[in-house]
């Protein structure tokens, strides 16, 4: 073959791979493509239920479960966990002492003494950043509780990062710990009626209560009753955000269809969940902590 053909065949070549490589490129970009946050907080003792896990203490308020891209899981798997960028925003839950004195459902650190406690949220922000508290990992008792961290970062922080306000380990969970304050679900619940409790709620109770406050639709999910029980049992709120801003905005948009099953939060070899839904429209039940904490 002459070197001028040669050339072109190598010239060839070469404009090939890097079309190939560019489809390929284009392919990974489009499977880590998503429009929208999804602030979930889960209630902890339907969390055991779900699991059938017998958790030690669980919290007796809505705690975070991630903040996940809406179409978009596991983007950067060369950016692992790493507990020290994450360390200046865990702090230890709050002494017995002052445990003595919260009203149910209420995170600690949020007293009674303003009426309900959403009034104490204008403490200093510093003082809310509070990693064990507000996103426990409540079915596992991990010397540090980090495994349950490790997995939101590589699931879903790791494509959270495509916005400038999220794009380190820091800002992931330092803002998904402003916005659990903001949202300030547990008053939110609290000052519109809506407590645990054995008699049954309607599905729809909630989701006028919550879509009257943020002025969105939120998605509900509920654990499907087992073989011996009567009703549904409510699992987990979801409340959405804009991708740039974080603002709020309707988890559901005409014509979408929300995804029926929900995620659990399983350690390898833990039993099968049961599966969070999607709640169906009618009773529910927002069961009470068995074990008050003293």
């Amino acid at each position: 073959m002459r070197p001028a053909a040669l050339r072109g065949a190598l010239l060839g070549c070469l404009y090939l791979a890097l079309l190939c490589l560019g489809g390929a490129d284009k392919r990974l970009r489009d499977n880590h493509e998503w429009k929208k946050l999804i602030m979930v907080q889960h209630w902890p003792e339907t969390v055991c239920e779900e699991i059938q896990n017998d958790c030690r203490d669980p919290p007796d308020y809505w705690t975070i479960h991630g903040l996940w891209p809406d179409k978009s899981e596991g983007c950067n798997r060369s950016w692992p966990f790493n507990l020290e960028e994450i360390k200046v925003l865990i702090f230890n839950y709050i002494s017995t002492a002052d445990s003595s004195h919260r009203l149910s459902s209420s995170p600690p650190g949020l007293t009674a003494g303003n009426g309900l406690w959403g009034g104490m949220m204008k403490r200093p922000l510093q003082d809310m950043l509070k990693m064990k508290a507000y996103w426990p990992d409540v079915i596992h008792s991990f010397p540090n509780r980090s495994r349950f961290w490790k997995h939101e970062w590589e699931k879903h922080g790791t494509c959270a990062a495509q916005v400038d306000a999220l794009n380190s380990q820091k800002k992931y969970f330092g803002r998904s710990l402003e916005l659990y304050r903001e949202l300030d679900l547990n008053s939110v619940l609290l000052k519109l009626g809506i407590k645990p409790s054995i008699n049954y709620y309607q599905v729809a109770d909630f989701k006028d209560a919550l879509a009257r406050v943020y002025g969105v639709i939120p998605k509900i999910q509920c654990l499907p009753p087992s073989q011996d029980e009567e009703v549904q049992t409510v699992g987990q709120i979801e409340l959405c955000l804009t991708k740039q801003d974080q603002q709020l905005q309707n988890c559901t948009e005409p014509g979408e269809q929300p995804s029926p099953k929900q995620e659990a939060w399983l350690a390898d070899g833990d039993a099968e969940s049961r599966g969070l839904r999607v709640c169906e429209d009618g009773p529910v039940f927002y069961p009470p902590p068995k074990k008050i904490k003293h």
